[in-house]
């Protein structure tokens, strides 16, 4: 049953993507390889994650978001600030069936002033660095939440200067792992929510990515 929504969900996206570029992976061995299973590769920390419901930002064509809700049942809301794309994920969503799953359309601040601490887990998939994850996503987690990002080639500074944030974030580095799939290499960093942030978040819109902390 499970399968078969993944695969729909692919088909879906490979189709909106001939007249709406939501993804540049075209084919279906790809889209298996590099969206379905990828996405499925932060399933264990999702389901370590305490129960309640996570968010997956800049979500896209619905990736990570879509399978991890397939697979952990989880209330899972898509956020993403492009209406474009929010549009497709919606259609998608209704296609799907998929009841335990919202879209959001709007800036991931916005988002967290209208929904403070109302996830137990974030997820993002190749959006940002670690350290602006962290800041966006903060004050969006309850406490013993969980962010869990997908990453590909995370170098020590930018490793270094997420943890050397942890304090002010109200956020601990709990878990680090990386899985091969096909040539390409995955890497899951996940932080958990701990304590209240020493600064005042989110900050106006776009100034994580402008002055980053």
């Amino acid at each position: 049953m499970h399968d078969d929504l993944l695969k729909r969900h692919l088909e879906l996206v490979i189709e909106a993507n001939k007249t709406t570029n939501i993804t540049r992976i075209s084919t279906w061995e790809e889209g298996m390889l590099l969206h379905v299973e990828d996405s499925l590769v932060g399933l264990p920390e999702v389901m370590d994650a305490p129960a309640g419901r996570m968010a997956d930002i800049g979500s896209g064509a619905g990736y990570p978001g879509i399978p991890l809700a397939i697979e952990s049942g989880r209330q899972t809301l898509l956020a993403d600030s492009v209406g474009k794309k929010t549009a497709i994920l919606s259609s998608m969503v209704e296609t799907l069936g998929l009841e335990n799953v919202e879209v959001y359309t709007g800036r991931i601040e916005d988002l967290a002033r209208e929904k403070p601490a109302a996830f137990t887990v974030v997820t993002a998939r190749a959006l940002a660095q670690l350290s602006i994850l962290m800041e966006l996503a903060s004050p969006m987690l309850q406490e013993g939440g969980r962010l869990v990002c997908y990453k590909a080639n995370v170098s020590d500074e930018e490793l270094q200067h997420a943890l050397s944030l942890q304090e002010q974030l109200g956020m601990k580095h709990v878990s680090d792992r990386i899985v091969t799939l096909g040539d390409n290499c995955r890497r899951i960093i996940c932080f958990e929510k701990t304590d209240r942030p020493k600064i005042k978040l989110p900050r106006k819109v776009g100034m994580a990515q402008k002055r980053p902390l």
